[in-house]
């Protein structure tokens, strides 16, 4: 098992590496987001990036931008936003990154009305990037998100994704998966479903209402279930902590909890 931790895209990549670095953490998780991480950014500062991984000892995941329309209604806006993402991944490949999460596209605006076209639009959007992925021999991980989203967030959403993709794998968020569902119904129902297909964790609490980023044990998610169940999945692969406290001391706390289950006989 590996575990790392996500820079915050508004601050230098470079202090972001040195701080993920000196709290132990195995590799980085690059958000590729502006205004400090866009990839445009990355790619003028790759020798200084590729310097201080390599000098914190920290391996690379990248994250692909979170902010865009890649099934917006407006096709220049959609067709900018997937140029975005081809770019983005183009740089993970040089950085060195051999995995990058992904986001589905997401019904903003009146696509909620036409939920058809813009599932329409998520497979064309899938097929150009995991194309792209096999040229750059990149792995790509998709999220599940969260209910507002409306796509890539109930197990029944992913059936058909991952039949059509088979290279894809998923990203399990358990804080998207805790959303509205405090039974944690979903969060088990994506691993019963599709424990062989996750390829990377997001591990984050939440209070069951909104995506708080909350450390290991502040919230209402059922992670020594969840464990027991990736356990049983043979799930020995990344593992990001996605807490976003200013105490990062509250990261290496949730790591050791996720490290100490996951170690338990």
């Amino acid at each position: 098992m590996q575990f790392g931790a996500m820079n915050f895209p508004v601050a230098p990549v470079l202090d972001e590496i040195e701080a993920i670095g000196r709290l132990g953490f195995d590799y980085l998780e690059l958000a590729m987001d502006p205004p400090r991480a866009h990839y445009s950014i990355l790619s003028a500062s790759r020798p200084a990036i590729e310097r201080a991984l390599k000098d914190r000892g920290l391996g690379l995941i990248c994250h692909l931008p979170t902010f865009l329309s890649t099934a917006d209604l407006t096709e220049s806006l959609r067709r900018a936003s997937v140029m975005e993402m081809h770019d983005s991944m183009a740089v993970a490949a040089v950085l060195g990154a051999k995995k990058v999460v992904l986001h589905p596209s997401m019904a903003a605006g009146m696509g909620a009305f036409v939920l058809d076209t813009v599932k329409g639009y998520l497979f064309d959007f899938l097929a150009e990037m995991v194309d792209a992925a096999r040229r750059l021999d990149l792995t790509i991980c998709l999220e599940n998100m969260f209910p507002r989203c409306r796509i890539g967030v109930a197990p029944e959403d992913f059936e058909p994704i991952f039949e059509a993709f088979p290279a894809l794998k998923m990203t399990l968020d358990t804080g998207h998966a805790n959303i509205d569902d405090r039974r944690g119904r979903r969060l088990k129902g994506l691993v019963e479903r599709f424990g062989g297909r996750i390829g990377h964790l997001h591990i984050s609490d939440n209070r069951g209402r909104t995506d708080d980023h909350l450390a290991v044990g502040q919230g209402t998610v059922g992670f020594a279930e969840l464990v027991r169940r990736l356990k049983a999945a043979g799930y020995d692969d990344t593992v990001t902590l996605e807490v976003f406290d200013k105490d990062r001391r509250r990261l290496v706390e949730s790591r050791n909890r996720i490290e100490a289950m996951f170690n338990r006989r």
